[in-house]
């Protein structure tokens, strides 16, 4: 008996280096000896880390060793089972374990964590010396010690509610971090936060993820950020923490969450004002010692900001910044003309800054709060052309006389004047404007010239008495669609008035290409390099054109490219085919020939041309049809320009029709 005490006595000393490495029953007579409450109910790790803090030395590993190895050693000889302090240890287990997994510090929590894998590797106890039972009992307790992390989160995520509960008065940052080592110390850090219930929640700074924090960090903060995000009452609280807490999600997300919802309310409250009501946007003063500067021209509106193109349908240096609170308030729309005085530019001021206007005194001639009760485009009536568009001015206009017979045009007309290249589209296109100036003037005359020549736009300035809108081919694409866009929306405020306008565009397949590459990529492309959204905007240009029910037309006549050996021109002209209700075809083997205007009569034509045209004049017509019909295509021109040369009159010639030609059924 005396010897094996004495072994025991020797081996626990030897053993005083590392705690890890003695059994349970020894570490509990040594925490027993060291006051330690509740030794032999806890855990062998909790009882190990009780054991280091309380100042356990290894020179008293001996004289502290030798009872518990003769008690151990004692009761192993009598042969009695392990004592009942094992089995309590074992069912006591949780409740011990959530007392005391929330007061441990989080940086000893990692260094006893690390110091027991050290010691376990290092030093193991001799599993040949020890019996079955204690083979056992070691196994056990190693197993347990391994994994204390997921024991205590469970732990932790059991006591969350209760500690959310006691922590929700307080709303500042804890400081002691390291020196949490029993509840005594919590209670006096509660009682300081709520001493201080100024400071805000905000110098948490809850930048720190979950896994660089320790567990009673994490778990204060989040108590925190549910003080911070939730000043709403207690109902309120108390259904977010019941919520959290059944869904098992992590508290201190949900408040990142809250704020990040919050942080969106105000930005959209910051710009809620510009966006529907531009709130925000400052009112324009002027002070006694601003210089007014007269200004009028065309309202282009874009996406947040509105300007006055003073020298055109393009952006120029001296155009005018109007605010969207003065485009919202008058009711102003894209393509209004507009006069007005900005404000000179005032001393040290940017260059690139524009000017703003500071007054309105004429939307489109007339006084601003009556354009505000104006009826909106796209609402009104369209119906097929009805009043008719002579283009026959004198015996020699053998174009404007031609297109009279095989197409006639109407005021609200859309079409399409198909030509190929050298075709002799630009002198039709001339004579079709002069005629329309002539026989029509009270028709407001547009003529829109874009990616052309500079000398043709030069020409048409000169031969032309209409507005010409040119935007030449050594110029970027965005300038060709924008001077587009803003001419259509001219036009279309005209027709808002009442008033009768014709646009001769040329043409529709270049403001295709420059569609083509302004506008964003959309990921569809047809065949020939054509974005299926490029397409969009010159339809829309183009569809405009109609005939209004009780008020104004919109007569659009645009010029398309054929046989030019370009795929894209070809896309693009199969997708305008069908949209115009008038077609004039012109022929490149006719010119060749010198025969001007190399008008084909034969594929050339008007849909519903007997509302333009009278009964007795359809009749006539289509017994010239019949007969141009059974000619050949150069043949027929050639009989219809030899016949049109003996008279002086289109009335005159179908009268000669009418007498000559057989069958008038």
């Amino acid at each position: 008996m005396t010897q094996s005490t004495h072994g025991a006595a020797s081996t626990g000393a030897s053993q005083g280096t590392d705690l890890s490495a003695r059994l349970l029953p020894e570490l509990r007579a040594i925490g027993s000896q060291m006051g330690i409450k509740g030794a032999r109910t806890m855990r062998k790790a909790d009882l190990v880390a009780a054991i280091r803090e309380g100042g356990f030395s290894p020179a008293s590993a001996g004289s502290t060793a030798a009872p518990a190895s003769a008690k151990a050693a004692g009761g192993h000889e009598s042969g009695s089972a392990p004592s009942s302090a094992d089995q309590a240890s074992n069912d006591q287990a949780g409740s011990v374990e959530q007392a005391s997994g929330v007061e441990q510090a989080p940086r000893r929590r990692r260094g006893r964590e690390g110091g027991q894998r050290r010691s376990e590797d290092q030093s193991r106890p001799d599993q040949n010396t020890a019996d079955q039972n204690r083979d056992d009992q070691s196994r056990d307790d190693q197993s347990r010690a391994e994994r204390p992390r997921s024991d205590q989160r469970r732990s932790r995520d059991q006591n969350r509610p209760e500690q959310n509960r006691s922590e929700q008065g307080g709303s500042e940052r804890h400081q002691d971090r390291q020196s949490q080592n029993g509840q005594n110390r919590g209670e006096e850090r509660s009682r300081r936060r709520r001493a201080n219930p100024q400071r805000t929640a905000q110098e948490d700074g809850p930048e720190l993820s979950t896994s660089q924090v320790s567990d009673e960090v994490g778990a204060r903060l989040d108590a925190l950020s549910h003080h911070q995000g939730g000043h709403q009452g207690t109902a309120e609280h108390e259904h977010q923490e019941s919520s959290v807490t059944s869904s098992g999600e992590d508290d201190y997300n949900g408040g990142r969450r809250s704020r990040r919802r919050r942080q969106r309310d105000r930005q959209n409250r910051r710009k809620r004002g510009g966006d529907h009501g531009g709130g925000n946007e400052p009112e324009l003063s002027v002070r006694e010692d601003d210089v007014l500067v007269p200004c009028s021209g065309i309202l282009d509106i874009r996406d947040q900001y509105a300007f006055v193109r003073t020298s055109g349908y393009l952006p120029g240096p001296s155009d005018a910044y109007v605010a969207m609170n003065l485009v919202r308030k008058q009711g102003l729309r894209k393509g209004d003309v507009i006069t007005g005085a900005m404000r000179a530019k005032r001393e040290g001021e940017r260059r690139e800054k524009f000017a703003p206007l500071v007054r309105l005194d004429t939307v489109n001639g007339a006084d601003p709060e009556q354009m505000r009760s104006r009826a909106e485009f796209s609402r009104l009536t369209p119906l097929y052309p009805q009043e008719r568009l002579r283009l026959e001015t004198d015996a020699k206009n053998m174009t404007g006389r031609i297109i009279d017979l095989v197409s006639p045009i109407g005021k609200g007309q859309r079409g399409l004047i198909v030509s190929p290249p050298k075709a002799g589209k630009t002198m039709i296109m001339q004579s079709i404007a002069n005629s329309i100036t002539q026989n029509n003037p009270e028709v407001h005359l547009m003529v829109v010239l874009v990616d052309e020549r500079p000398e043709e736009v030069t020409d048409f300035q000169r031969t032309v008495s209409g507005e010409v809108i040119a935007s030449t081919f050594d110029r970027p694409a965005d300038d060709h669609t924008q001077l587009a866009e803003l001419a259509i929306e001219r036009a279309k405020r005209l027709v808002e008035l009442g008033h009768d306008v014709v646009i001769l565009l040329d043409g529709i397949t270049r403001l295709g290409r420059a569609y083509n590459l302004a506008a964003p990529a959309s990921g569809r492309i047809l065949s020939g390099g054509v974005d299926s959204a490029a397409l969009y905007p010159p339809k829309r240009f183009f569809g405009a054109a109609r005939n209004i029910e009780d008020g104004g037309s919109l007569t659009i006549l645009a010029t398309a490219l054929v046989e030019t050996g370009s795929k894209m021109d070809e896309v693009i002209f199969e997708e305008f085919k069908g949209t115009g209700n008038s077609e004039l075809r012109l022929r490149r083997e006719f010119a060749n020939k010198r025969l001007f205007p190399a008008i084909d009569v034969d594929a050339s034509g008007t849909r519903r041309e007997e509302l333009l045209l009278s009964r007795e004049e359809t009749a006539i017509m289509w017994k010239l049809r019949r007969v141009l019909s059974g000619l050949d295509g150069s043949q027929a021109l050639e009989m219809l320009l030899s016949k049109l040369r003996k008279t002086q009159t289109n009335t005159e010639f179908l009268f000669t029709i009418a007498k000559t030609t057989p069958g008038s059924d």
